[in-house]
């Protein structure tokens, strides 16, 4: 087996850079203003943005002059100069652009992110070989503003007893992990869970903005029908969710917030009732439910 390895100064390709292509490059871009140069961890120092359409090419360009180079109609040219190459495009063009002429050979002995929700590594592998190492991850919306949660996922390692073993399977070197987690922790926060876990990360974290922002306009809603003008109730309802949830992530337990604002017979606890009584918990949890089994088949043909 040989083993793929990420050099510093590496060529970064977003192949299909569409959204969140963007917000990873605006991400990477932006961090490297202020980069360390007595880090260890390889960073890039090449971009290339794949595009199909002309608009798409123009606004690279005049969001990232001469910093991205834009290849219009141009994978095949773009991928073969680029070490590292994150895949963007919509889960049903996987297969018509990983199985494009020379697409194959080009990513031998290449690391391939795939950000496409519902599409295994499994089933990029087939398309791409043994020789390209694949790796998922889930970034969401909050990604463009450099708040986003990601999700990595590293295919499960061969057993070096196995009789299976393909002899021709690339596998990462040290330097691979260090190199993902940098990328998408410059657009958030990142983690790494194994890959039977992200149809329910896709729901929660990859859906999760659309399910808070409900949430939100409710807020938003019951403050002026009690009276506040609009742009304050929506300021009131976005800052206090941003709050209550930066006071999770530092160590808070949830209950322990809502136990604290609710007084006996105050108006919290109240209000409390009456989101219990329209089964908020559980509508909720089901969304995220639903939302993963859709996950799960989003990758699949019909």
């Amino acid at each position: 087996m040989s083993e793929v390895s990420i050099k510093d100064n590496y060529t970064l390709c977003m192949l299909a850079c569409g959204t969140m292509g963007s917000a990873v490059l605006s991400g990477v871009l932006d961090s490297l203003l202020t980069f360390s140069t007595t880090s260890t961890v390889p960073v890039p120092g090449r971009f290339l943005a794949c595009v199909t359409r002309q608009e798409s090419a123009d606004r690279i360009e005049r969001t990232y002059g001469d910093k991205v180079e834009v290849y219009l109609h141009g994978h095949l040219n773009a991928v073969t100069q680029s070490d590292i190459v994150v895949l963007g495009c919509k889960p049903q063009l996987c297969e018509e652009i990983l199985t494009s002429k020379g697409m194959k050979d080009t990513l031998k002995g290449k690391l391939l992110i795939s950000v496409l929700a519902g599409t295994t590594i499994k089933q990029i592998q087939d398309f791409v070989g043994p020789e390209t190492f694949v790796v998922r991850a889930m970034p969401n919306t909050p990604c463009k503003i450099r708040q986003g949660m990601t999700v990595i996922s590293f295919p499960t390692p061969p057993s070096p007893s196995s009789s299976t073993v393909d002899l021709a399977q690339i596998v990462p070197s040290p330097s691979v992990r260090p190199a993902v987690e940098w990328i998408f922790s410059q657009i958030g926060r990142a983690v790494f869970l194994d890959e039977k876990h992200l149809d329910a990360c896709t729901a929660l974290s990859g859906s999760g903005p659309a399910f808070a922002c409900v949430m939100l306009e409710a807020m938003t809603d019951g403050g002026v029908m009690m009276g506040l003008p609009f742009t304050v109730a929506q300021e009131l309802a976005a800052q206090t969710m941003q709050g209550a949830a930066r006071m999770v992530l530092e160590g808070s337990h949830p209950a322990q917030i809502r136990n604290s604002v609710s007084t006996p017979g105050g108006c919290t606890i109240g209000g409390l009732l009456v989101m219990e009584d329209g089964k908020i918990r559980s509508t909720i949890a089901r969304a995220i439910q639903e939302a993963t089994n859709i996950a799960s088949s989003l990758g699949k043909k019909k």
